[in-house]
């Protein structure tokens, strides 16, 4: 049995125009990875079993989709262990879909290229393909087209899921969006992302990437209150992050949240 951690990811920005021809839109987001991870493990079978969280749609469907790129009986059992809250805008099963192309690729008599597996995860979700590789990246276009960013690191994330809060669907959050004219201005709002990322040199500068065009939270406002560099809600939502310089100013943020939400301590990787 082959084990990977499937890591969540925080968006440090999120600029979102309008709608494209293929019915997705344009954006420009800044992906990075956090140590809060589930773990998918992957072991030979009779047929495809996915086990561990019974709600589970993209492993099967990536493990699926391999399969047939590489023209394979598709003979896996994958197995889920979930840590990674679910609907909660920090990728959880993008992430668990990617570990389990990367396991499956593995174990094929001719493993598939990087650039093979980013076009079966291209098709399963857009944040997939951010998962197969390492570091932080910048999305554009309907978010498949990556290009990799070195920023600081030594930083502390606390993330807040509010209580009583229900994930809408992505799909009316861009609804919402489109109605209240969200994508006009898209091309210089994209400018003013890529000049904040070039100026970036310190966790600080962190502070001055445009925040989420598709949600925003009192939350955020009230983590940079309590000291947070920066503080924003991540992909649709609802989880909040605030980025801390040290994990004493998280854990007294986090203390003073208590009770709002579920929290947890990260660090990015």
């Amino acid at each position: 049995m082959s084990r990977l951690l499937a890591h969540a990811k925080i968006n440090l920005a999120l600029v979102v125009g309008p709608p494209r021809a293929d019915g997705m839109h344009e954006l420009a987001t800044v992906l990075q990875r956090i140590d809060l991870h589930d773990e998918v493990a992957l072991e030979p079978a009779d047929e495809l079993l996915v086990g561990g969280f019974r709600d589970d749609t993209l492993v099967a469907t990536a493990l699926a989709a391999l399969a047939a790129r590489a023209r394979v009986t598709p003979r896996w059992r994958a197995t889920i262990e979930k840590r990674i809250p679910v609907a909660a805008g920090l990728g959880g099963g993008s992430s668990d879909a990617a570990a389990a192309l990367l396991l499956g690729n593995a174990t094929l008599a001719e493993p598939l290229s990087l650039d093979v597996l980013h076009g079966i995860a291209s098709e399963i979700g857009a944040d997939v393909p951010f998962f197969l590789r390492e570091g932080a990246q910048l999305a554009t276009g309907d978010g498949t087209t990556l290009r990799p960013l070195e920023l600081p690191r030594d930083y502390v994330v606390l993330l807040v899921l509010p209580h009583g809060e229900v994930k809408t669907s992505t799909g009316d959050v861009y609804r919402a969006f489109d109605e209240r004219g969200g994508g006009s201005g898209f091309p210089e709002r994209r400018d003013a992302l890529a000049q904040a990322l070039a100026a970036v040199a310190t966790a600080h500068d962190l502070a001055a990437l445009p925040r989420n065009d598709l949600v925003s939270s009192p939350l955020a406002d009230m983590l940079e209150e309590l000291g947070a560099l920066r503080a924003d809600v991540s992909g649709a939502g609802p989880t909040v992050y605030g980025l801390f310089d040290d994990e004493s100013l998280a854990d007294r943020a986090r203390a003073e949240v208590d009770g709002l939400g579920r929290s947890w301590i990260a660090r990015p990787v």
